[in-house]
C-alpha cells in the first residue's frame, strides 16, 4: 500500500514537472519571441499609429481588452498571492502534504495557461515606441532577439542552481517516498529566510525581456506593467538576506580557488 501510494505521488509529480515545463516553454514563445517575431522585417502589425491616441482610448474594443487582459494579470497574481498567504499555505501543507509546492506549480502554469491563450492583443491602438527607422528597424529587433536569448539561458541556469527539483515540487515527494523530512529543513536558516523573501532570484532577467522589445502596444505595457510591480512588491531583501549571499559567495570563490591550487 506504502508502494502504491509511492508510485502515485512520483507520476503526480512527474506528470506535474512535464506539464510547467512545456507551459514554461510556451510562456517563453508568448511573452518573448511571439513580440519580437512581429518585428523581426523592420514592420509590426501589433500598431496603427494613423489612429488617434484620443480616438484610440475611447474606442470600446481597445478599453475592453485593456480591461480583459489586465484581470488575467490579476488572475495568475491572485493565484500566486493567495495559496502563497500563511493560512492558505497551512491549510495546502496539512491537506496535500508532500504534494503541496506541486499543487502550487501546477495551478501556476493552469492560470498561465489561461492568460497565454485568453490574451487579447489590442492592434487598434498606437504603440507607445515602435523602432521604424532604418538600419535599426532591421538590426534592434535582432538585439533584442539575442538579449532575450541570453537573459532566459540565465534564467534556467539560476534556476537549476538554486534548487530546481524543489522548486517544482519533485524533491518534496522523493524524500517522502525515502521517509525523510521536507527538504527545507535540510537548509541552513539564512537559505530558509532567503528563499522566504526571494523565492523567484530573476527578477532582472524578467523585466529586461517584458520591457526591452522593438515595439511597446498597450496590452504589452499592461502585461509588462503589471508584472513589474508583482516582481519588485513581491522581494523583500534585507541586509541579512544581503549578508547570507556575500558570504555564500565568499565561501563558493574560496573554495573554487582552494580546488584550481590543487
Amino acid at each position: 500500500m506504502a508502494s502504491l501510494r509511492g508510485g502515485a505521488l512520483c507520476a503526480a509529480a512527474l506528470l506535474n514537472f512535464a506539464f510547467v515545463f512545456i507551459t514554461g516553454s510556451d510562456f517563453m514563445r508568448f511573452v518573448s519571441f511571439r513580440a519580437i517575431y512581429h518585428n523581426i522585417t523592420g514592420e509590426t502589425t501589433l500598431c496603427q499609429d494613423s489612429v488617434p491616441w484620443s480616438a484610440a482610448l475611447g474606442a470600446p474594443r481597445v478599453l475592453w481588452s485593456l480591461l480583459w487582459d489586465l484581470g488575467l494579470v490579476a488572475l495568475f497574481a491572485l493565484q500566486h498571492s493567495v495559496l502563497a498567504w500563511a493560512p492558505v499555505k497551512r491549510v495546502c501543507e496539512t491537506t496535500l502534504g508532500a504534494l503541496n509546492r506541486t499543487f502550487y506549480c501546477f495551478t501556476t502554469a493552469l492560470v498561465l495557461q489561461v492568460l497565454m491563450r485568453c490574451w487579447q492583443p489590442v492592434s487598434g491602438a498606437p504603440c507607445l515606441w515602435s523602432v521604424r527607422s532604418a538600419p535599426w528597424s532591421v538590426w534592434f529587433p535582432l538585439i533584442c532577439f539575442s538579449l532575450h536569448f541570453v537573459c532566459w539561458a540565465l534564467i534556467c541556469s539560476i534556476l537549476m542552481i538554486y534548487d530546481y527539483p524543489e522548486l517544482m515540487g519533485l524533491k518534496q515527494v522523493y524524500y517522502r517516498c525515502l521517509g525523510l523530512a521536507d527538504p527545507l529543513s535540510d537548509k541552513p536558516c539564512g537559505a530558509k529566510r532567503l528563499l522566504s523573501h526571494l523565492r523567484h532570484p530573476v527578477c532582472l532577467e524578467l523585466l529586461l525581456i517584458l520591457w526591452v522589445l522593438p515595439a511597446l502596444s498597450l496590452d504589452r505595457l499592461v502585461l509588462a506593467g503589471a508584472l513589474s510591480s508583482y516582481l519588485l512588491l513581491g522581494h523583500s531583501l534585507d541586509k541579512q538576506d544581503l549578508a547570507y549571499l556575500c558570504a555564500r559567495v565568499k565561501t563558493r570563490t574560496l573554495t573554487r580557488l582552494e580546488q584550481r591550487e590543487e
